[in-house]
C-alpha cells in the first residue's frame, strides 16, 4: 500500500487492516488443509444454522432456538479463521487494498458467481423434477430461497477461504535452519 492511500484510510479502515492481519491465529490457516479444514466446518455450522432458524420460524421446535444460539459461536470463530487465512480480502474496504488484493477479490467473486450459477441451476433443476413427480412443492419455496440466499450470501467466503495461497516462508527462519 502505498504511503499516500494510507493517509486516506480513516480510523475503521486501520483498526480492521490491523485486526485482520493480525499473526496470533496464523496456525489455524497455515496449510490449505487446515483453511479446506475451516471452510468445511463454516459450511457445516451454516447449514446446520439455516436448518434450526427454519425449524423456529416455520416449526414449533423450541429446541431450534438453542441450536442456533449454541452454532453462533463456533461459526463466528470459523468465519474469524477464514478472514485471517484471507487477511480480510472482502471485509476489509477497498481504499485498504492494494491492486493485487483487488485483483484477488475480483477472482475470487468471479469464482464465486460462477459456482452460485451452477447451484442456482441445480436447485431449480431439483425443484422442478420436484414438481413434476407430484411433490407439494408451495411448501420449499421459503426454505429454498432462504437457504440459496444465505449461500449466495457466504459463497465469497468460501472461495477465498478455499484459494488462499500460503504464507511465504520466512527467510530469515529459512536461512538460519540451513546454517544449524
Amino acid at each position: 500500500m502505498k504511503s499516500d492511500d494510507r493517509r486516506a484510510l480513516t480510523g475503521y479502515d486501520r483498526r480492521m487492516y490491523a485486526l485482520m492481519n493480525r499473526r496470533e491465529g496464523a496456525s489455524l490457516h497455515a496449510t490449505a488443509a487446515r483453511r479446506r479444514t475451516a471452510v468445511g466446518t463454516h459450511i457445516a455450522l451454516t447449514a446446520a444454522a439455516i436448518a434450526c432458524w427454519l425449524g423456529s420460524v416455520l416449526g414449533e421446535a423450541r429446541w431450534a432456538t438453542f441450536g442456533l444460539l449454541a452454532l453462533l459461536l463456533p461459526w463466528c470463530l470459523a468465519t474469524g479463521i477464514i478472514n485471517g487465512a484471507t487477511r480480510g480480502l472482502l471485509e476489509l474496504r477497498t481504499r485498504a487494498l492494494d491492486e493485487r488484493q483487488r485483483a484477488e477479490r475480483d477472482r475470487v467473486a468471479s469464482l464465486a458467481h460462477r459456482a452460485m450459477m451452477w447451484l442456482l441451476l441445480g436447485t431449480t433443476i431439483a425443484v422442478g423434477c420436484a414438481g413434476l413427480a407430484g411433490a407439494g412443492i408451495e411448501g420449499l419455496v421459503f426454505p429454498v430461497l432462504f437457504s440459496v440466499f444465505v449461500v449466495h450470501w457466504l459463497m465469497p467466503l468460501w472461495v477465498a477461504g478455499l484459494t488462499a495461497a500460503d504464507e511465504p516462508v520466512d527467510d530469515v527462519a529459512f536461512d538460519e535452519a540451513a546454517v544449524h
